[in-house]
């Protein structure tokens, strides 16, 4: 079973020599852009195997120098691949770890029982797997009192200076751009100290350590003591890093991103991924610092960036244009910019539908769905029960219009994002018709009361009871519900998976499992759909979309050769999170200011998740102000490309399952 396909997704298939360019004179032309030295790996397990084969000989050189070797380990999520990779290497004889100390970069203040610590987490993840002596293993003293806090810190900076300084630091670039604790904000000249930690950082400690609590202060060595290493490496793997990595980079060091400082040390690398790399120059505008291999959605990216830089409409592009802003290659290819121009405006205006499901006996040579079958049986999974509206909802009410068999999958119940409030409105409601209704029996006022002196004294981090928690589950599959039976989706289409993962009762979740994916599969069997939508919105701050998305995927792994696959195809859609760039659209569906409203409705149907939704993240709008904005968004970019102008538009990606 493959549990993290998701991770592989790839919108556009990147040409190697972008990233591992054959001479130095080609990688200096790539990387003109960046003044960071930065490795590119088309893989996270590529760049691992490269930073541990780094580490290994930092330490068998520098033992060999010195007879020591100092090291400042960070204990992120990122590091724990690397560290594995180590420790195959140390297996293998490769390496030993008896003259090496090392430094902890960083440690959560204070360190509560149960809580999070980096220190244990590094004990548990490298350092208890390998030969290194405990007295040489030092870690900021997190017991100390704030009064003492300051000489603390100098104390171990005096611990690393004794131990002759750090040879080579391991870290990696955090979500707004820090390194270790050193927060946007934080100064070149920054040495050990205390600090506060941002609600983003703590959000992600509370998902990388799967607990509940997050202290809200951490000491971090400085960025100065992290420039005073010898050597440094960074990382930093996936699309959530994407434009703090180009910031990081390609922009001019300033303390709103302090990994940009990694560019003031001589020898700092950062090694990252290709979706990490995606919004680097080299990678996402090559055509600015090199020659192209011009694929079709290549060209399509550089006409949609020049259209943009320019404000110019696709048609009206002349040969100027190309030649002033380095796509003369692209004139030379097709012969003149009207050919080009009236090529990828074409394609554009092919990714355009009014027919989600296809338009029956309609030519579909040029459209993005097939004609046929028809009618379509088509499942839409929804991470949470309202992700199909916010997302699609649209296209949802066009596919139900259009006659075709919907089916609509919640996978997870959601009861965490349902707020005591909203709990206690029901349950006052259920106390007073009570009588009338025939219900006020022993064991339902015995819940009730049970309901009730929970919540009154219920705190922050207490696990809500298994009866608030099927409450919770029942108030979103209401609101589900309701929202389904108002855009026409039948009753009997509704499934409520309650995917095992999820269901724990806390922000924590479990990990994907045979339990989670055969629920999938069973349904997917059951309806042996033409059409699947999907989340391809990975940037759920909690991680469930990830999760729910390598559910479903893992079932069309499994079941691809299936001659009933054959027929079906697979779209992403984004929405709560993020949306789809322009020149990765494949099927865009236009919105009418009706259906906009419609499609508002059909979100505030979930009561539950307007004024008090507790995950909403960094981005303070309501998720239908997001889904309009976004949506309208979408189609100001087509109107400005020279295109149809709409009230707003959905967007879709095709997924194809991935063939070895």
């Amino acid at each position: 079973m493959k549990t993290n396909l998701s991770s592989q997704i790839k919108l556009d298939r990147i040409s190697k020599r972008y990233y591992e360019p054959d001479g130095e004179i080609e990688l200096a032309a790539l990387t003109r852009e960046e003044k960071l030295y930065t490795r590119i790996f088309e893989t996270t397990a590529d760049g691992d195997g490269y930073i541990a084969r780094k580490v290994v000989e930092t330490i068998n050189r520098t033992v060999a120098e010195k007879g020591r070797c100092v090291l400042a380990l960070g204990a992120g999520l990122s590091t724990h691949s690397v560290y594995a990779s180590v420790i195959e290497l140390y297996r293998k004889g490769v390496v030993n770890f008896e003259n090496v100390t090392v430094f902890n970069i960083s440690e959560f203040f204070p360190v509560e029982t149960g809580g999070p610590s980096t220190l244990a987490r590094l004990h548990a993840i490298f350092l208890d797997k390998v030969d290194i002596r405990p007295e040489n293993i030092h870690s900021i003293d997190a017991t100390v009192t704030k009064e003492d806090m300051f000489e603390a810190c100098k104390d171990y900076e005096r611990e690393i200076d004794k131990a002759g300084g750090i040879d080579l630091t391991i870290c990696e670039v955090g979500p707004s751009g820090s390194i270790a604790f050193n927060e946007p904000g934080s100064a070149p000249t920054s040495l050990c100290r205390l600090v506060l930690l941002s609600s983003e950082t703590r959000h992600q400690v509370a998902n990388d350590y799967k607990c509940e609590t997050v202290p809200s202060t951490a000491i971090t060595l400085g960025i100065r003591n992290i420039l005073d290493s010898r050597r440094i490496i960074c990382m930093a793997w996936g699309e959530t890093r994407a434009s703090i990595i180009k910031k990081a980079v390609e922009e001019t060091p300033n303390v709103n991103v302090p990994a940009s400082y990694l560019q003031l040390h001589p020898h700092a690398r950062l090694v990252i991924d290709l979706s990490a790399a995606e919004q680097l120059t080299r990678i996402s505008r090559p055509w600015k610092v090199t020659s192209c291999e011009w694929t079709d959605k290549l060209t399509r990216r550089a006409i949609v960036w020049l259209s943009h830089e320019i404000d110019k409409p696709i048609l009206k592009l002349t040969d100027k244009d190309y030649n002033d802003h380095g796509l003369g290659e692209l004139l030379a290819l097709y012969g003149s910019a009207y050919n080009v121009n009236i090529k990828i405006f074409n394609d554009l205006q092919h990714t355009i539908t009014g027919w989600p499901g296809g338009k029956p006996n309609a030519d579909d040579t040029y459209r993005p769905e097939r004609a046929n079958p028809y009618p379509k049986r088509v499942i839409v999974f929804s991470p949470h029960p309202d992700d199909d509206v916010i997302s699609m909802g649209g296209t949802l009410k066009r596919l139900v219009d259009q006659k075709h068999d919907v089916h609509v999958a919640y996978e997870t119940s959601g009861n965490i994002a349902v707020g005591d409030e909203d709990v206690m409105r029901y349950v006052m409601l259920m106390d007073q018709i009570a009588a009338d209704f025939g219900f006020d029996t022993p064991s339902f006022m015995e819940k009730s009361k049970g309901i009730n002196e929970f919540i009154a004294s219920k705190k922050a981090g207490d696990v809500d009871t298994p009866d608030i928690r099927f409450l919770k589950t029942k108030i979103r599959e209401g609101e589900a519900r309701t929202a389904c039976n108002y855009i026409g989706v039948k009753p009997e289409n509704v499934h409520f998976l309650r995917l095992p993962f999820y269901e724990t009762g806390t922000i924590k979740k479990g990990d994907l499992t045979r339990r989670d994916v055969d629920i999938v599969k069973e349904l997917i069997l059951s309806v042996k759909p033409h059409q699947i939508f999907v989340a391809g919105d990975l940037a759920d701050p909690h991680g469930t979309h990830r999760v729910c998305t390598d559910a479903v995927l893992a079932v069309i792994d499994e079941v691809k050769d299936e001659e009933w696959m054959k027929d079906c195809r697979i779209w992403m859609y984004r929405g709560a999170w993020a949306e789809w760039e322009i020149d990765h659209i494949e099927m865009a569906v236009p919105i009418s200011p009706e259906e906009l409203r419609f499609k508002r409705n059909s979100i505030l149907k979930h009561q539950s998740q307007m004024e008090n939704a507790p995950f909403l993240g960094d981005d303070d709008r309501l998720f239908w102000q997001r889904a309009e904005e976004r949506n309208r968004a979408t189609a100001l970019l087509y109107e400005g490309l020279g295109l149809a102008s709409y009230e707003a538009i959905e967007a879709f990606v095709e997924y194809h399952p991935i063939r070895e």
